[in-house]
């Protein structure tokens, strides 16, 4: 089997061979499925291996005061051979992983071979493939906990047993210093137990992190809004206990965690922190300084962990096993979310290189798993996942409605917000031969206002009432996220030609409802708010840049920036991810200027942000890369666009410019476009223009609906690639 290891002396990283461990009785072989790298602690005793001699003395203090009793005891040259032969060994690393029982010793009978289990311990959860574990450091993995999941139980415990030595009650207010994967841990299991929480840490983008997950309100230590936050969550009192989940040799984290505290409050050492504790800050408030063992008790205690000797419950409620599985059961039942820790999944070969990027820099991380393909297909995890395509079908005719040319086109809004009211509606108010009939709103007076401001014949709270006007041709679904698939399938089953703002649907089960819908109705009258496809300078460029013959690379840079803060877009539980609500639209332009539906989709995130990579491949072999960053610079332009293949390459900047540049046979040529147009036109005007003229006269739809259905199986993807942390396939419906 393989494992990871490593040369304290040297500080070489292998992914070796070695024996399979044998079966003893007490406890379980593991095959593992997926192991949890520390970022916090294998980080530092990676970087440790790397140092000279003298530092790694420096570091480990304890360890040099052993040596100089050696050297006592034993002399210089005894000494000197035991050191040196200790460190010239091969070191495993890991103690956190989830996988299947394969064996089962003598003695065991609370699991069965099959079993899903999460382990514990630097001794006994290796980044292995196989793991003898003794029964008090494995837990069975609640049913529906993904495997990816259960390997953050050791971690969690870690954080669970700090909590527990705070003892929060309800209503109380707690600082945590320190946001790394501990401290995000510690955030949210003080969340789940009512007490509000500060947090503090110099990256900014862990404080967004920890905010989102819970946490009232964050920012850096050496900044006065901490202060600030806990003074006004506290009545100037001081939070009731503070957790230290910092590391490094900085004294900052117990000096602020003196000047936060409440009188007699409690502060609780989990992480490896320097401990100088200034004498009179913690005097005059009397502070409680605690210390925080590990995963909890039976820690360090051999009868305990190797005899499998259990503390009796009515002596010690919460041992470290019972930790353990308390927050598997926690995160089984949504009160932790460690999904958004995850930063990074790694396949176990690219053990090596993925801790050189850890240590070097390029690879910043909260959480980064390792994934073991073949354990990962016997639990229905394939390695190449998929996301299913659905087929479009129809029963029946297709509803187009017969109608007067004279006739003009009744349409009926339903939400009226501010994109239907800035960039939809304006168009159609001054557009001949259509009739804003009825605006459909939950709030009366903003259905009073676009009624007011665009000229609707009436404004309305029934939407019930619309769906059954036969007089009302087509129905424009521009409400949050959360309703558009539901919405859009009443207003097929009703009869009505719909159009509908991305996205169509935030999930499979919401597409195939809508597909069922047309399946039922032969209604497939339907367009989603793909504009992009439709701008003017856009279509000219992909005119001028002509047919080809080979493979395009495209490239497609998105500066989202950051949202206000309360946009109802942050409400990800609700929404849907930002990029599952407006990545559509990329999606969209680049399988319209491919020409054809993505097959597969790759997808990985920044950590702690929601920067996206997304890389798209095509039938031909053509490739897609959609970078959606939101930290970028705020006056950089927010679209710029490259599309190559044959010797050609179409540039787009913001749809204000675009140019076409080919080596042709008698020379270089260029095409830029003559002029910078008055105003951005992402193509909102011609697509309404498309959609009024295919209501009109029956004809088909701008889109086709298998390439909607596409484009948002897709986008759909990138969120199963992100869980997933490989490509996913786009497999066609059979």
């Amino acid at each position: 089997m393989k494992q990871v290891v490593q040369n304290y002396k040297s500080g070489e990283l292998a992914v070796l061979d070695v024996p399979v461990p044998g079966c003893k009785p007490g406890g379980v072989l593991v095959r593992t499925a997926y192991s949890l790298i520390s970022t916090g602690t294998e980080l530092m005793k990676v970087s440790e291996a790397g140092m000279s001699m003298l530092g790694k003395a420096r570091s480990r203090p304890d360890q040099v005061a052993k040596v100089m009793q050696s050297v006592a005891t034993n002399g210089v040259p005894a000494t000197y051979r035991k050191v040196m032969g200790k460190l010239d060994s091969y070191t495993p690393l890991g103690y956190s992983l989830c996988g299947v029982v394969e064996q089962v010793g003598a003695g065991i009978d609370d699991v069965k071979v099959g079993d899903l289990v999460a382990c514990a311990g630097n001794e006994h959860a290796l980044h292995a493939e196989l793991n003898w574990v003794p029964k008090n450091l494995y837990t069975p993995v609640p049913d529906g906990l993904a495997p990816r999941h259960a390997a953050f139980g050791t971690v969690g415990s870690i954080a669970m047993q700090g909590v527990r030595q705070g003892e929060p009650q309800l209503g109380e207010v707690a600082l945590v210093i320190g946001l790394g994967l501990i401290g995000q841990l510690v955030v949210q299991l003080l969340t789940a137990a009512g007490v509000r929480v500060v947090g503090a840490d110099p990256d900014p983008t862990r404080c967004e992190l920890a905010e989102r997950l819970g946490a009232a309100a964050c920012g850096d230590p050496a900044s006065p809004a901490v202060e600030a936050a806990v003074a006004e969550l506290t009545d100037g009192h001081g939070v009731d206990q503070v957790f230290l989940a910092a590391g490094g040799g900085s004294n900052q984290p117990v000096e602020l965690a003196a000047r936060l505290a409440r009188d007699r409050g409690r502060v609780v050492d989990i992480g490896k922190c320097r401990l100088d504790l200034p004498w009179n800050a913690y005097y005059e408030k009397e502070l409680d300084v605690r210390f925080s063992r590990s995963y909890g008790p039976g820690r360090y205690d051999p009868s305990y962990e190797l005899e499998g000797r259990d503390y009796p419950i009515g002596y010690v409620r919460w041992t470290e096993r019972r930790n353990l599985a308390c927050f598997l059961d926690l995160v089984a039942r949504d009160r932790v979310d460690v999904e958004p820790l995850v930063s990074h999944v790694a396949d176990f070969d690219d053990a090596v290189e993925t801790y050189q990027s850890l240590k070097d820099g390029d690879l910043k991380a909260v959480a980064v798993l390792f994934r073991y393909p073949e354990q990962a297909q016997e639990q229905g995890e394939s390695a190449v996942p998929e996301v299913s395509v659905p087929e479009v079908r129809r029963t029946g005719t297709t509803v187009a409605p017969a109608r007067s040319a004279k006739a003009p086109v009744r349409l009926a809004f339903v939400g009226a917000g501010n994109y239907a009211t800035s960039m939809l509606l304006p168009h159609l108010a001054r557009r001949d031969g259509v009739e804003l009939s009825t605006v459909v709103t939950t709030t009366a007076l903003s259905a009073a206002n676009a009624q007011r401001k665009f000229g609707f014949a009436e404004a309305t709270t029934d939407l019930d009432a619309v769906l059954g006007d036969k007089s009302i041709d087509a129905v424009f679904v521009v409400t949050r996220h959360s309703s558009h698939a539901e919405l859009t399938r009443q207003a097929l089953l009703a009869g009505k030609t719909v159009f509908v703002e991305k996205p169509l649907a935030l999930t499979e089960d919401e597409l195939a409802g809508v597909l069922a819908a047309v399946e039922e109705s032969g209604n497939d009258r339907l367009q989603v708010g793909f504009n992009r496809r439709f701008a003017p300078l856009l279509q000219e460029a992909r005119n001028r840049f002509g047919t080809r013959t080979g493979p395009a690379s495209l490239r497609y840079l998105v500066n989202a920036g950051k949202l206000q803060h309360g946009s109802w877009y942050l409400q990800q539980g609700a929404e849907g991810s930002r990029f599952a609500g407006e990545g559509g639209h990329f999606i969209d332009t680049a399988s319209w200027l491919l020409d054809a539906d993505p097959v597969s989709v790759y997808a990985t995130a920044a950590p702690g942000n929601e920067d996206l990579q997304v890389v798209l491949r095509y039938p031909d072999g053509s490739t897609a890369t959609i970078s959606y960053v939101t930290t970028g610079a705020a006056g950089f332009p927010k679209e710029t666009l490259d599309l190559i293949a044959d010797g050609k390459v179409l540039r787009l900047d913001d749809f204000v410019r675009a140019s076409v540049y080919s080596d042709g046979t008698v020379g270089r040529k260029q095409w830029v476009s003559s002029r910078l147009p008055k105003a951005r036109d992402k193509g909102q005007n011609a697509e309404l223009a498309a959609f009024i003229k295919a209501v009109r006269t029956g004809g088909p739809m701008p889109v086709p609906l298998e390439s909607l259905v596409a484009t948002t199986s897709a986008t759909l993807a990138v969120q199963a690639g992100l869980a997933g942390g490989a490509p996913v396939t786009l497999a066609r419906a059979r």
